[in-house]
């Protein structure tokens, strides 16, 4: 993923509500979402050069995402597949707090990340670009190609929009239409990340489209208070238009 906006226990009657869209090569083959199945309860999209996935929930309400970290002199192409910590995180029983915990300990393996690991009780983050490990507090978040809250033109304005999108009663088409944003940032709020000024406009957009580059797929996922699960995936192709939705509604099972 490269953004995610989410709130949890800001409404007592949604206790996780999560906007995210996942930018990556279009040439890298991807599965839209679906329950595995090698795990039938995960439901997620899949990287089938990795078999990893980039954000996930389960039957039990187990729910995890990642975001790189945009510092391409650091990364190593020999280093392993972030996209394995999501889904490993979701086909295990371990709580989340002590997932991350024993994760540190080989987390300079990877290339940048930050990761979010939940089960109902809890929501934590984690990330490979800074010290410690956190258990967030109700609230409302946004984390891109960076840390938690850090105030990226796309995370603010993704923020606002999902406030208002609490304010007026989240639904899953709402949460996806705050996504489907491709103005750019102007070059004075721009951040510096290693990249050319031409790509950080480019990446400065909530769902981008960009010369084989762009917004892959556009999820939205609320958990009720009641245990009713809304997960819904809009997919794009390199020209930005859309190319199919997948739409699923159960219950967890606790």
């Amino acid at each position: 993923m490269c953004l995610i906006l989410f709130a949890f226990r800001v409404r007592p009657d949604y206790p996780l509500v999560v906007a995210a869209n996942r930018d990556e090569w279009f040439r890298r083959p991807t599965a839209p979402a679906g329950f595995w199945p090698d795990a039938p309860a995960v439901l997620a999209g899949r990287d089938l050069e990795q078999q990893g996935t980039w954000l996930g929930i389960t039957r039990t309400g187990r729910f995890a995402a990642l975001t790189n970290y945009r510092d391409p002199d650091s990364n190593r192409p020999d280093a392993p597949s972030r996209g394995a910590l999501v889904s490993a995180f979701l086909r295990s029983q371990t709580p989340p707090l002590e997932y991350l915990e024993r994760l540190r300990d080989e987390a300079a393996r990877y290339n940048g990340f930050s990761l979010l690991a939940g089960n109902g009780d809890a929501l934590c983050y984690f990330s490979n670009r800074e010290e410690g490990i956190r258990e967030l507090a109700p609230g409302l978040y946004g984390l891109s190609n960076s840390l938690l809250d850090v105030a990226w033109p796309k995370v603010e304005a993704g923020k606002s929009r999902l406030a208002a999108a609490l304010d007026a009663g989240p639904n899953a088409e709402a949460l996806l239409a705050l996504l489907d944003d491709t103005g750019l940032a102007s070059d004075r709020h721009l951040p510096s990340t290693g990249v050319s000024l031409e790509w950080e406009r480019r990446l400065s957009s909530l769902r981008i489209v960009a010369d084989g580059y762009g917004t892959r797929s556009s999820t939205a996922v609320l958990i009720g208070a009641d245990g009713e699960v809304t997960f819904s995936e809009r997919s794009f192709d390199e020209t930005g238009s859309e190319t199919g939705i997948v739409r699923e509604r159960f219950r967890l099972e606790r």
